[in-house]
């Protein structure tokens, strides 16, 4: 009996051991993008789940049992930050939205949903902010616990739940209005704001987002749906529980009362002028532009790029992007992802580089600016001691040619290797 209590003790003490390893790791490439600038010749050292140490290669020493990485003619970044993502959805040109919206089922939509982050986690998105399930209900906020408990791979999730829409505003439109039509998103007005905000932060969302315009005008042009009070209060009700508003705004008017109210981002930002660039800079509101899905929602409904003239909407937000730019608004990395297809994210900064914005300022967009919009500079988006061990190794230089985002190689989040093409 005694012998079989002993080496029932020498089982447990050893798995406890094991448990508690320490895995290191000594990654070097010719470069390091740290988040805000490019350096050569530097090392990165991990331990378990946490960055203990960057700095040039010639001051940094492999710790004892560290596992070597090395990727020649390579970058080492932090893992990218993917600022507006729907991962119910994938592209309209497949299945349009009213339909992935109302006829396929919760359970399909979550199977395509779990592919999709880890499609996402392997291009390298460690991070993603989703911002409203369409239809899924707190599908998000289930997938964020299963990606944090280990069950499917992903990337690190901020959800936004149903998100908030005025009443009459949003679709699916165009049904028997005897029929009861589903919604992909919550109604709320007035004082009921409060309490649907409150419903959604205790159902799990990390992001108030609320729709601050939508194409619901007697011609279906946009136009402003709720009012600068209406907003206010969202922010309120919405930061007493320590989450931010964000807002889906592309007029110039409902930019402005989303600004004003307190929204610390604007996703679309079609209409930017100098007016709106002025307020966005004076109250701290980061842009994310969705360059990626205004082009490929016009490339869907017909328009050849590079062959035929760009459609006026693709115009207006090319010139909205420009004078953002041009007026130093913080600008994040944005691209509406589920429009087009998960894993294709880089293609929100390719078009950033093609409207005119530095591949380094597109590289701290997807990093460390958006890091920072969203409150987890202390997690990520920086490659700095005792932030957390997401990592990616791209081919080349992307400091250079933005597209090297693409050649993805390695992948590391929270200590752990999901991809490792180096060998």
């Amino acid at each position: 009996m005694r012998l079989a209590y002993c080496l029932i003790l020498l089982l447990v003490g050893a798995r406890l051991a094991n448990a508690q390893k320490t895995v290191t790791y000594f990654i070097t490439a010719d470069r390091v993008f740290d988040g805000e600038n490019m350096h050569t010749g530097w090392a990165v050292i991990v331990e378990n789940d946490k960055i203990q140490a960057v700095g040039p290669a010639t001051q940094l020493k492999a710790p004892a049992g560290a596992i070597k990485v090395y990727s020649p003619n390579s970058t080492i970044m932090p893992g990218l930050i993917e600022g507006h993502s729907h991962i119910f959805l994938y592209p309209y040109n497949i299945t349009d939205w009213d339909t992935q919206v109302l006829k396929e089922a919760d359970a399909y939509r979550t199977a395509r949903a779990t592919v999709h982050l880890e499609t996402s986690l392997l291009a390298g998105f460690t991070t993603l902010r989703d911002l409203g399930t369409e239809g899924a209900g707190y599908g998000d906020v289930a997938l964020k616990r299963a990606v944090n408990e280990g069950v499917i791979p992903g990337p690190r999730l901020l959800v936004a739940g149903r998100a908030i829409v005025a009443t009459g505003s949003y679709g699916p439109k165009g049904y028997d209005t005897d029929s009861k039509i589903m919604l992909g998103a919550q109604e709320a007005d007035g004082n009921d704001l409060a309490r649907v905000v409150r419903e959604q932060m205790g159902n799990g969302a990390d992001i108030i987002k609320v729709y601050a315009d939508y194409h619901w005008g007697p011609d279906k042009e946009s136009l402003p749906t709720f009012s600068l009070d209406e907003l206010k209060l969202a922010r309120e009700t919405a930061n007493s529980g320590g989450r931010p508003l964000v807002a889906h705004a592309s007029t110039k008017e409902g930019m402005r009362r989303a600004i004003l109210a307190g929204a610390e981002t604007i996703e679309h930002g079609d209409e930017v002028d100098d007016e709106i660039a002025g307020l966005m800079k004076s109250h701290n509101v980061t842009l994310m532009a969705t360059l990626a899905a205004s082009e490929s929602v016009g490339q869907y409904k017909g328009w050849k790029k590079g062959t035929s003239p760009a459609p006026e909407g693709i115009s207006k937000k090319k010139k909205g992007f420009k004078t953002a730019l041009a007026e130093g608004v913080n600008i994040g990395m944005g691209g509406d992802v589920g429009v087009f297809a998960h894993g294709e994210n880089v293609l929100e900064m390719e078009l950033m580089a093609e409207y005119g914005m530095p591949a380094i300022d597109i590289l701290r967009a997807a990093t460390s600016v958006n890091a920072r919009a969203f409150h987890i500079e202390n997690i990520c988006g920086l490659i700095k001691p005792g932030l957390k061990a997401d990592l990616i190794i791209v081919s080349g230089n992307p400091a250079q040619q933005i597209s090297d985002c693409r050649k993805v190689k390695w992948v590391m989040k929270d200590g752990v290797v999901y991809k490792d093409e180096l060998h």
